[in-house]
């Protein structure tokens, strides 16, 4: 068994519930591995620290509890996966300017999802081109749960693309 480190946010039915009432309920029926927060009005936020044999079981047992326990409920993000230089940084005990220097001195880091005034990536293929290219031992647990964070985003996003345009925008 691995412990696993993520958060889930959600938005709230809106059904006018107090959500300190949905903390208590979910610390009641499953969810007391996750520190929650209802700081944002219609949104509930949960940093999971789980035990499971594997990411992927950490994350979707911790999703279907959520929903078992607020009906109506809709994923909206899973972290960590859409990251900056700072968020990689934290995650692997770096300074950012250190990690910034890897990425510019370096061939091949991935390449970010948005480059703009501040550049993001998944961060997936960042942790592997940082154990494959011997820059970090990144605990493969971590590699691990960025993959399944990654495919649970990309597949809440997914559901929302067009069937037909997939298609087309497939055979380019």
């Amino acid at each position: 068994m691995s412990e696993f480190s993520f958060t889930l946010i959600f938005t709230l039915p809106e059904n006018g519930q107090n959500p300190e009432q949905w903390v208590e309920a979910l610390g009641a029926q499953g969810c007391d591995d996750a520190l929650v927060g209802v700081g944002v009005t219609g949104r509930i936020a949960l940093n999971f620290i789980r035990e499971a044999s594997d990411a992927k079981l950490a994350v979707v047992s911790a999703i279907q509890d959520v929903k078992r326990i607020i009906p109506g409920t809709a994923l909206v993000e899973v972290m960590p996966d859409l990251v900056g230089l700072t968020d990689i940084a934290e995650l692997l005990g770096f300074s950012r300017q250190y990690i910034r220097k890897v990425m510019v001195s370096r061939e091949a880091f991935p390449q970010p999802v948005h480059d703009g005034k501040t550049a993001i990536w998944h961060l997936e293929p960042v942790l592997r081109w940082m154990r494959e290219a011997g820059v970090s031992k990144v605990p493969l647990p971590l590699v691990e749960l960025s993959a399944v964070t990654r495919q649970c985003n990309l597949q809440r996003e997914l559901a929302s693309l067009d069937r037909n345009m997939q298609k087309q925008l497939g055979k380019l």
